[in-house]
């Protein structure tokens, strides 16, 4: 059967629709191929463990582009879901169970978040040093840290909740994946078409508190962590400037 129709389309790939039960993440056209082979890699180490995700079946060239075939999840992101309930309370209880699940595995085979800070922090000539003395001084960790964690990519059916996107994936403490989704909720910019952006803001910081307190963890548990993430963004948003610059389904998952 093949590709199908589009059934997403994101800032760095655009997935379709493959035979019966699997969709193809098809990467734009000079999306790096060791990023692609990362990504698969990080999908095939966390399968077996305790939390609901896609499977990833294989590698793929199709058109010239690089792919990764995965279980097709059914339902919809929480964002829609949230979209279409408006029950803020109830998603952050959907984000806490889940994220509870994810961060309570141990890894060990992929990067640490400090080489992640890092690696963004030298991308900008920015009190580089000063920042990379503060992200040494954090404690180290095994935890599964996914780093991308946020509505835009959780899905949901019949009240079960599925992770995607495993490009971030890392070891290091659970604060700081915990820091990284609050930075991911209160700091991303708004595109400059949302109307209503201060209101926005505050409905993003409203579920950022409903979910710290749903995963038993205050502001200053994690405010080392989400000082070096907010410097390091600048390195991240430069490296993320050289490929597709469209609105992604991972932004929208942070515009309501």
């Amino acid at each position: 059967m093949g590709i199908g129709k589009v059934v997403g389309i994101g800032n760095t790939a655009t997935v379709y629709q493959w035979e019966e039960d699997k969709v193809l993440k098809l990467f734009h056209k000079g999306f790096p191929k060791e990023s692609v082979e990362k990504e698969f890699k990080n999908a095939s180490l966390i399968w077996n463990m305790d939390f609901l995700k896609p499977k990833a079946y294989e590698l793929v060239t199709y058109e010239g582009k690089l792919g990764i075939i995965y279980d097709r999840l059914e339902g919809e992101s929480l964002l829609d879901w949230f979209m279409r309930t408006r029950d803020i309370e109830k998603c952050a209880v959907y984000m806490s169970k889940l994220h509870k699940r994810i961060i309570r595995n141990r890894i060990e085979d992929v990067p640490s978040y400090k080489d992640f800070l890092r690696n963004n922090v030298k991308r900008v000539d920015l009190k580089g040093e000063e920042v990379i003395n503060l992200i040494d001084r954090l404690p180290d960790g095994g935890n599964l840290c996914h780093g991308d964690f946020h509505p835009g990519n959780i899905f949901i059916h019949n009240g079960n909740t599925a992770i995607i996107d495993f490009m971030n994936i890392c070891h290091g403490p659970y604060l700081y994946d915990i820091a990284r989704t609050v930075f991911l909720l209160e700091c991303s910019p708004l595109p400059m078409e949302v109307k209503n952006g201060e209101k926005l803001l505050k409905l993003r910081k409203t579920l950022s508190d409903l979910y710290l307190k749903k995963m038993d963890v205050s502001r200053e548990m994690i405010e080392d962590f989400l000082s070096v993430i907010i410097s390091a963004r600048i390195g991240e948003e430069v490296q993320n400037y050289h490929y597709d610059k469209r609105l992604s389904h991972n932004d929208k998952g942070l515009v309501f």
